[in-house]
C-alpha cells in the first residue's frame, strides 16, 4: 500500500471533480441565459432547477451520441436538435455536454480505483468502515494525509488538520495573527522567511468542510458530540453575545477533534505504535470517544 501512489490518485479524483463541477456550472449558466436570465446575473450554488436541467443535458447528450453512426456528425447534431425536442440545442452546447460526461467518467473512474486502494488499508477495515458518514473517498483523503507514525500525539493530528487552537484562544485560521514565519529558499537560491499556515488546507477542507456535514446529515454517533458540545457552549456565559455561527463552527471543530482523536487511537494500535492520552483525559480525567456502529 503506497501512500504517495494513494495520495496521487486521491488528489488527482478531487481536481477532476473540481472540474467537473466547474463544466457543469457552465452548462447550466449557458442554458438560464438562453431560457431568459441576463449575462452575467448572480447564481448562487447550484440549485435543484440546476441540477435537473444538469441530468437532463447528460441524458440528451447520451441520446444524441447514440445516433452518431455517420462521419457527418455535425449535421446529425444539427437534425436531431431539430426534430427532438430537448436542453441541448445546438452543437456548442453538445460539445460542452461532451467535455462535461468525459469528465464525469474519468471522475467515476479515479472513484472506482480508489476504492480498491483504500480497501487495502488495515485502518479501513477495522475502523474508518465502521464510522457511518465517512466512506471510501473521504477515508482516501484521511489515509493519504495524515500518518500515524509521524503523530506520537494526537495534537499532532489536530494541528496538521488545522483544528487546534491559536494562542488567542480562537480557531486556528488563515488570519494574519495565526501565521508563523518559516524558512525556504527563494527563486535565487538564497534561505528567506515568510509568513505561513501551520496547517494543511486540503486535509482541513475536507475534514471541516466535507466530512463533518456528512456526519451531521447522516446522523452519525459524532453528531451526537456535535449537540452535546453545542449546548454546554449555549450555557457558557462567555458565549451568551456570541453569534449562533460562532457556537456550530466550536461545535463542529470539537466534534472533529474527537473523530481525529478515535482516529490516532484505533490507527497507532493496529500499527503497534504506542498511544498516550490527550491533556484533558490524563489531566482531567474526562473520557472522549463515541462507540462506532456499522456504516449503512
Amino acid at each position: 500500500m503506497n501512500k504517495e501512489n494513494m495520495r496521487s490518485l486521491t488528489r488527482s479524483f478531487y481536481d477532476a471533480q473540481k472540474l467537473r463541477i466547474m463544466a457543469g456550472n457552465r452548462i447550466v449558466a449557458n442554458i438560464r441565459v438562453r431560457l431568459g436570465q441576463a449575462p452575467g446575473q448572480p447564481t448562487d450554488e447550484m440549485d435543484a432547477m440546476g441540477k435537473a436541467l444538469l441530468e437532463q443535458v447528460v441524458m440528451d447528450y447520451r441520446r444524441i451520441t447514440d445516433g452518431l453512426i455517420e462521419p457527418t456528425r455535425r449535421a446529425i447534431i444539427a437534425k436531431m436538435t431539430e426534430v427532438e425536442s430537448g436542453v441541448i440545442t445546438d452543437q456548442f452546447e453538445f460539445e460542452l455536454a461532451r467535455y462535461y460526461v468525459t469528465l464525469l467518467e474519468r471522475e467515476e473512474d479515479l472513484g472506482d480505483s480508489i476504492r480498491i486502494m483504500v480497501a487495502q488499508f488495515p485502518i479501513w477495515e477495522q475502523f474508518l468502515s465502521g464510522v457511518k458518514g465517512c466512506g471510501p473517498l473521504m477515508s482516501a483523503v484521511i489515509l493519504s494525509e495524515l500518518d500515524p507514525y509521524k503523530a506520537r500525539h494526537v495534537s499532532s493530528f489536530w494541528k496538521y488538520a488545522g483544528l487546534d487552537v491559536a494562542e488567542d484562544g480562537k480557531g486556528r485560521s488563515k488570519r494574519a495573527e495565526h501565521l508563523v514565519d518559516v524558512e525556504y529558499v527563494n527563486k535565487r537560491g538564497e534561505k528567506a522567511m515568510k509568513k505561513s499556515i501551520t496547517y494543511n488546507p486540503f486535509l482541513k477542507a475536507k475534514l471541516a468542510g466535507v466530512l463533518s456535514g456528512s456526519f451531521l446529515r447522516c446522523a452519525s454517533p459524532y453528531s451526537e458530540v456535535y449537540y452535546n458540545y453545542k449546548a454546554r457552549l449555549e450555557n457558557r456565559p462567555d458565549l451568551a453575545e456570541a453569534r449562533p455561527i460562532v457556537r456550530h463552527r466550536m461545535a463542529l471543530r470539537y466534534m472533529m477533534k474527537m473523530f481525529l482523536r478515535d482516529l490516532w487511537l484505533a490507527w497507532r494500535e493496529i500499527e503497534g505504535l504506542p498511544v498516550t492520552a490527550d491533556y484533558a483525559e490524563s489531566k482531567l480525567g474526562i473520557v472522549h470517544g463515541v462507540e462506532l456502529v456499522p456504516a449503512s
